[in-house]
């Protein structure tokens, strides 16, 4: 029988539209500018799928009649910290936003030699704007849970751990904020200066019985190391492979000597009911894994940036930092609203049961599927906060060109200098 046009259908399923995806993934590779380091793309992709997927792995909500309460399974199961070894990926985010912030503002300087103070300000808006333009939405949308919630008869602990859980993320937005705000005034700084302050700090606390409160310093100071090991980047002194070296090999035998010998957590996230966290705030144990972190990432460059010219690994690194804010602020929301409407079937295990044994474990990565899905429907209803609508042209502060297709649009936009 000949072949007809109505027998040349492609075949139904994934197979079918594999040709269609491949000539997207093409586009945005050929609408990518040469220059563009891609392996900066693709670590900060990989920082922020690290955090969403450990917060996912480690974050549970039991429910305890009709109440929701956090719970970790890393409490009951310590032996699952090396997993927040993996997941813990801030300290390369803020490596990145460094890097970027700084190579940034020294192009914008180029581009306005004589205009110092407003050249600034302009670069600072811009950068704040994309880093707060998805917050609003993730208030406006709490506001009104939170008041649905007490006006439905929820209880005051559930409320405090869905509202703690989902605003958690903003406290990294703030800190970020500050840094990139007083980014003119650590272009030069050494990160040892800030990881002095954060040993200082720690020997105050743990050595000679310190207030506790002193060891919220080190939140300024222990996301500082990380950022100016970024800057340290831009100024071209981690080229080399010894740098990486440095940072991988001595971050990691600090952090394992701090751990075995001075009583430093194992885990590099909080664990509720733990006597001391590694995270909150920040303790030594925890700046010195994240410079091991970037040392590793650093090591890394090359391969990533060869295993970016590869037209669909490209595509997706992309399109996760087009949406990185999106994807970071609603992650939490879309776990709990996957747990929210699974109490309408009963107390499901890997979701709402106590983490406790291998069996919660192999359940809860049964849900991982369906807590993407959830947050790519948030990611569906809020990312227009995040990229803007319509298709539009123009220019930053930092020379970079911006080139956005918005919802109307097929390609996703490109910058040459990456965003935050």
């Amino acid at each position: 029988m000949p072949e007809t046009h109505e027998t040349r259908r492609p075949l139904p399923g994934i197979r079918a539209l594999l040709p269609g995806v491949r000539r997207a993934a093409a586009r945005i590779d050929a609408g990518t500018p040469p220059q563009r380091d891609r392996a900066v793309d693709a670590l900060r992709a990989f920082a922020v799928l690290g955090v969403v997927l450990g917060h996912w792995l480690v974050t549970a909500l039991v429910a305890d009649g009709n109440t929701l309460r956090a719970a970790s399974p890393l409490g009951p199961m310590p032996w699952l910290a090396p997993v927040s070894w993996m997941f813990q990926t801030l300290a390369v985010f803020f490596m990145v936003g460094g890097h970027v912030a700084t190579r940034s503002l020294a192009s914008a300087r180029e581009r306005e030699p004589g205009g110092t103070r407003g050249t600034y300000f302009r670069w600072l808006r811009a950068r704040l704007a994309r880093l707060f333009g998805p917050v609003v939405a993730v208030l406006a949308v709490w506001t009104v849970g939170v008041v649905g919630l007490l006006l439905g008869g929820a209880s005051f602990v559930t409320v405090h751990t869905v509202v703690k859980l989902a605003l958690s993320p903003l406290w990294f937005l703030l800190v970020f904020a500050a840094l990139t705000a007083a980014t003119p005034l650590l272009v030069r700084l050494n990160p040892l200066w800030p990881l002095a302050v954060v040993l200082h700090v720690d020997l105050v606390r743990f050595g000679l019985g310190g207030p506790s409160w002193l060891g919220w310093v080190n939140v300024a100071a222990g996301w500082l190391v990380p950022y100016t090991v970024g800057a340290a980047w831009t100024r071209g002194e981690l080229e080399r492979p010894r740098a990486g070296w440095i940072l991988f090999a001595g971050g990691a035998v600090t952090t394992a000597l701090l751990v075995g010998f001075a009583g430093y957590p194992a885990s590099m996230v909080g664990v509720p009911g733990a006597a001391v966290s590694n995270l909150n705030p920040p303790t030594l144990a925890a700046v010195t894994f994240g410079l091991a972190q970037c040392g590793l990432a650093l090591l890394l460059r090359d391969r990533l940036r060869r295993a970016m010219r590869r037209p669909l690994a490209w595509a997706a690194v992309a399109l996760v930092n087009l949406s990185a804010m999106t994807v970071f602020l609603w992650h939490q929301t879309a776990m709990m609203a996957t747990t929210a409407t699974g109490l309408f079937v009963g107390r499901l295990p890997g979701l709402h049961t106590v983490p406790d044994g291998l069996d919660w474990v192999a359940a809860r990565l049964l849900w991982l599927p369906v807590f993407a899905l959830m947050l790519g429907v948030c990611w569906a209803a809020f990312h227009g906060f995040e990229s803007g609508g319509g298709r539009r042209v123009r220019r930053e502060p930092g020379g970079s060109r911006v080139v956005r297709v918005g919802p109307r649009g097929k390609t996703p936009g490109l910058r040459e200098t990456p965003h935050v």
